[in-house]
């Protein structure tokens, strides 16, 4: 297929790249042209000078930016993707960014005969290095069913939750339950060293039971070294989080455990460690 992808950053980047590798003809958009360029000397592609360059003959654009106001100006911005793909293309937005977003692109595409998918991603960098994300999408299943499998270049689950707006939703709950996830295994890690326990027995006796998580099997021992240079950045979590936050304010959810997290990754920040990965909240801790 014709493929477009705007934002070439540590995920969009092999993204784009096994989109390459799976036989599409790969049209690339980043702020930065020189990326853009340098994927194309790595990659087959072709680097364009505007998102509405990346639109015009494609099939399907992907969009993979910062946040709402990225998302919004690279898809309804005057060169935009919404104002040059052709009627029956469809628009698929990796960005991790609000519901509101969603629904009004959403609603501004079905008006051009544009399909739109809000489509986060769940995995980190390792997870788009390794083609292996998992994927939330919002939108219409005729649709979903046109891009599923174009989307299976790069992932290893994808779930249709609902209608336009779900997928982001879905993002928050898994950005939510990570938040707390990471904090009872700081808290668990801290307390089992004052305690004089051996840490590794104790990983490996609590691993296979009801403690066991994504995160005690791959960050336990990193978390105990110090070592935060891995994946997912405190800037970017506590930018989902402020999502999370103010979706429930707007749904009457409780969030309570959430924004106390919230609160310990600003005392991250503030301790210079705004590009450490979500697991250095035991830093604070010592």
């Amino acid at each position: 297929m014709r493929v477009a992808f705007i934002g070439l950053g540590v995920m969009g980047y092999p993204m784009a790249g096994y989109l390459a590798h799976g036989g599409h003809d790969v049209v690339v958009y980043n702020r930065s042209s020189a990326k853009a360029r340098r994927w194309c000397t790595e990659y087959s592609g072709r680097p364009v000078a505007t998102p509405a360059d990346a639109a015009r003959d494609a099939d399907i654009v992907f969009v993979c930016v910062g946040n709402d106001d990225d998302v919004r100006q690279v898809v309804l911005g005057g060169d935009g993707v919404l104002g040059a793909i052709p009627a029956d293309g469809i628009i698929v937005d990796h960005t991790t960014a609000s519901a509101t977003i969603a629904r009004e692109i959403h609603a501004e595409a079905a008006t051009r005969s544009v399909g739109f998918l809000d489509a986060p991603l769940s995995g980190g960098q390792v997870g788009a290095e390794k083609g292996q994300l998992t994927i939330m999408v919002g939108g219409d299943a005729d649709i979903f069913a046109r891009a599923e499998p174009i989307m299976n270049c790069y992932a290893k689950a994808i779930t249709l939750i609902g209608p336009a707006g779900s997928g982001q939703l879905a993002k928050m709950v898994n950005q939510i339950c990570i938040a707390g996830t990471v904090q009872g295994l700081a808290e668990g890690l801290h307390f089992a060293q004052h305690a004089g326990l051996d840490a590794e027995r104790v990983i490996n006796a609590i691993a296979r039971g009801a403690a066991q998580s994504w995160q005690m099997e791959n960050r336990w021992q990193t978390m105990l070294r110090g070592e935060f240079d891995f994946g997912f950045a405190v800037d970017w979590m506590r930018k989902d989080l402020a999502i999370a936050l103010q979706e429930a304010d707007r749904n009457g959810a409780t969030l309570e455990m959430t924004a106390l997290v919230d609160r310990f990754y600003a005392e991250i920040q503030a301790l210079g460690g705004g590009r450490w990965d979500t697991s250095s909240l035991i830093s604070r801790l010592k």
